[in-house]
């Protein structure tokens, strides 16, 4: 859904995966031909500007690991959210309602040299691909990120924008921890308590 939003305002698109001939990632490609595939994870990111991180949040650290250096110097932006792989539904984020740490900051402190911006996880999938929601005026849904890096999140909500969002800076990546909270409250409200899944976040000021 990320890759058809960007592909809609002219982006070009590299993706891979940790296995190309997965169901999932030929059906992607069949859905959209435009996509450029890299025969690694390495060669996607280095041909990239922007690296999304949209994986299971346990192969998260694999899967950033097979990048190897070319990382290094890059913004990778954190679509994850640490659900708990068995029960996700009731069981809730790994790291808890007590945890300090975010997903996101785990996966900074694996790679002390690229800017990890969180963002694009706090609603879902769904929606990715068309942020218009008829009748609420000039009001746009709101994309909420996180980074410690001030150019790199810069960049990244520039990126936003363009997706036709409105940027919502939380601060650091340490916000991360309540951005995957907030991410945990839409799945419950979707899928749990009868919202649906075509609803997304908002800022309303007067």
């Amino acid at each position: 859904a990320i890759a058809r939003s960007l592909l809609k305002q002219g982006v070009a698109v590299t993706v891979s995966a940790r296995n190309l001939d997965s169901p999932k990632t030929k059906e992607a490609l069949r859905e959209l031909p435009e996509l450029k595939v890299a025969t690694s994870i390495a060669d996607a990111v280095r041909a990239s500007d922007f690296t999304f991180l949209c994986v299971p949040f346990e192969v998260a650290l694999e899967t950033v690991a097979q990048a190897g250096d070319a990382l290094k110097g890059k913004i990778l932006i954190d679509v994850t959210n640490p659900l708990d792989a068995v029960d996700p539904l009731t069981a809730g984020l790994v790291h808890g309602p007590t945890g300090r740490l975010s997903g996101a900051e785990s996966i900074q402190a694996a790679l002390p040299e690229t800017f990890v911006v969180k963002g694009f996880n706090t609603i879902g999938l769904f929606n990715m691909s068309d942020p218009t929601f008829p009748g609420y005026g000039a009001a746009k849904p709101a994309m909420f990120i996180a980074g410690d890096h001030a150019a790199a999140k810069k960049s990244v909500g520039d990126l936003v924008s363009k997706l036709g969002w409105e940027v919502v800076d939380s601060g650091p990546l340490s916000t991360s921890l309540q951005l995957e909270h907030l991410a945990f409250l839409w799945i419950k409200l979707a899928v749990l308590h009868g919202a649906g899944l075509n609803f997304v976040w908002a800022l309303l000021r007067r």
